[in-house]
């Protein structure tokens, strides 16, 4: 009888329209999510120009590489945040837990807008800096965890996928929105003026929408599930020992690391950030056409994440996430391709027509994998290799006897990468053969954010919105798949570090991985193995070993309280995990 009353009522929820205060809540955690995103996002477009500032008493090489290694240590640590957000989520509660998350990542952004440069207080703002983007970092890893499972504990049964997916937009619009605002502050002044003080703008706006986010949060109630454990007595007091301590929990943290987040990863980063680096470092697109390009296709594809979402709930999640990533497996060759040809169409042809070969002895060349930044490849075959990939140039390798020095063959020159002008004589070589300068009139440039309705721009985006729409597949229903595979009382520790791992390892790893397969092979698209093999993987092992869990009952064996429900006993025999 009670089975029957709350399968009644659960079919009801899910019919019924969404509740003010549902809205409220979602309303509530996406803001907050979308803003912590913002801020992520403003450190990575704005890599370079902080570089100088806050690194400016090393050359420019070395402020770079401090640059981008004080972005990777905000990927690097989010794992550790989940842990230790996690465990707090799941010992105090969802609310104030991330309540906590926005209130530091927050802080450290708005801290960055108003932190004297290196100029004025040297190589202490390179430390707080850096420190600023740990805090960042670990925040970040605590966010996501609290408001997937906030959301999901509210949600009626039936539209955990369409609740849920409204924080998935979050990352994607706080992606938007940072590239808006840089576009406008720059739009707004000089290119001198933003160098000097106007890149500190878009830190400083961070306030505003923390104070709002902030505010808003304060409002909400815990989750009525949470609550209930923790009167009776039957929260965890462990969550970490016993989310990753007991098999019968930890191998579901794996299967959904391996069986959904990897690939969801990969896809997630390919189609929102290696597009973009593609366009403009590989295709030698503007920054500012490359980034209205992809602020459009986002605007165009953004709504997947919510028809992905609603979809899921109809016909699983596994379908939609796994399909994605076959997809993304089958088509990323020829998308990328078409994204060159497309883009510089100068620059394909001389892929095919001009032959490169760098000649060297085998041992004499490293797989240039370079996440941090602090590696140096300093022998001749690697100073060419890197050269070459640096140029987007494609060339194949000869094999030299061993001890022969390196060199580069472009039609009827060889040139000596040690030598003090090798780069001049590479760029010089290579024009002869026929490869174009960077500004050749062939390659897409926008003059303005609607100058898209021409055949090439349009085109692009186009290309660029169907990589997003494989984004929305994989990420629009994860949240409510991976809060589906765990109980209450270890929920947040449990999903927070496999999804973290999967995006802050695998996905924020795959720029430095593909640019160093590209290195080793000399081509252009080998690195596209990497997310291929990933999501294919991703494919195989979800698809035999993880189950649907669209149907499964979130609360079964920890409380009798669904929300939107008519309250009746708890029966602990209806379902276990």
């Amino acid at each position: 009888m009670g089975t029957s009353a709350t399968h009644t009522s659960s079919v009801a929820a899910a019919k019924r329209p969404m509740t003010s205060n549902e809205k409220k809540i979602i309303f509530a955690s996406s803001l907050g999510t979308v803003f912590e995103w913002y801020d992520f996002y403003l450190y990575g477009s704005l890599a370079v120009v902080i570089g100088a500032k806050f690194f400016g008493q090393f050359d420019e090489t070395t402020r770079n590489i401090f640059a981008l290694l004080a972005f990777a240590a905000g990927f690097l640590v989010r794992p550790f945040g989940a842990l230790v957000f996690g465990r707090i989520g799941d010992l105090v509660g969802r609310k104030y837990t991330f309540l906590v998350t926005i209130l530091i990542m927050g802080s450290s952004t708005f801290i960055v807008g108003v932190l004297p440069t290196s100029q004025s207080i040297g190589i202490t703002a390179a430390i707080i800096l850096i420190s600023l983007r740990i805090l960042q970092g670990l925040a970040l890893g605590g966010e996501y965890g609290g408001a997937a499972t906030y959301v999901a504990e509210h949600a009626p049964a039936g539209r955990r996928g369409f609740y849920t997916s409204w924080i998935q937009t979050t990352a994607t619009l706080g992606l938007f929105l940072s590239l808006l605002v840089i576009l406008s502050t720059q739009s707004s002044m000089s290119s001198a003026d933003f160098q000097a003080w106007g890149w500190r703008i878009p830190f400083l706006v961070s306030i505003i929408l923390l104070g709002v986010s902030v505010w808003i949060r304060l409002q909400l109630s815990e989750s009525p599930a949470f609550l209930k454990m923790k009167a009776e007595g039957r929260h965890s007091k462990a969550p970490l020992s016993e989310a990753f301590g007991q098999w019968a929990n930890a191998k579901w943290a794996i299967l959904a690391l391996l069986g959904l987040v990897a690939g969801q990863a990969v896809v997630w980063y390919s189609g929102q950030f290696y597009a973009l680096f593609f366009l403009t470092s590989t295709l030698k697109v503007d920054g500012y056409t490359g980034n209205l390009l992809v602020a459009w296709s986002l605007a165009i594809g953004s709504g997947g994440f919510i028809l992905f979402g609603w979809l899921s709930d109809k016909i699983g999640r596994k379908p939609i996430i796994l399909g994605g990533c076959i997809l993304a497996a089958l088509t990323y060759f020829p998308t990328f391709r078409y994204i060159a040809d497309t883009a510089n169409p100068a620059l394909s042809h001389a892929h095919e027509s001009v032959k490169v070969v760098v000649v060297a002895d085998p041992n004499d060349c490293s797989f240039q994998f370079n996440p941090t930044g602090l590696s140096k490849f300093t022998t001749s075959c690697d100073i060419a290799k890197g050269s070459l990939s640096r140029a987007s140039v494609t060339y194949s390798q000869e094999d030299a006897a061993a001890g022969t020095p390196a060199s580069v063959k472009i039609g009827d020159k060889t040139l000596d990468p040690k030598t003090g002008t090798f780069a001049k004589d590479l760029a010089d070589a290579l024009t002869a053969v026929g490869y174009p300068a960077a500004a050749n009139p062939s390659v897409v440039k926008m003059a303005n954010p609607f100058d898209i309705f021409r055949p090439q721009p349009f085109t692009l985006v186009l290309i660029l919105a169907y990589l997003v729409v494989l984004v929305t597949m994989v990420y629009g229903p994860i949240a409510a798949a991976l809060v589906e595979l765990f109980p209450t009382r270890i929920r947040y520790t449990s999903m927070s570090l496999p999804y973290h791992i999967g995006n802050g390892w695998f996905g924020g790893l795959l720029p430095a991985t593909v640019f160093a397969m590209n290195a080793q092979s000399g081509s252009l698209y080998f690195g596209l193995w990497y997310p291929v093999a990933i999501a294919a993987g991703t494919a195989v092992i979800g698809l035999l070993f993880l189950p649907e869990t669209k149907d499964r009952d979130i609360f079964a064996g920890d409380s009798s309280v669904h929300p939107g429900d008519t309250v009746v006993e708890f029966d602990p025999n209806a379902a276990d995990y």
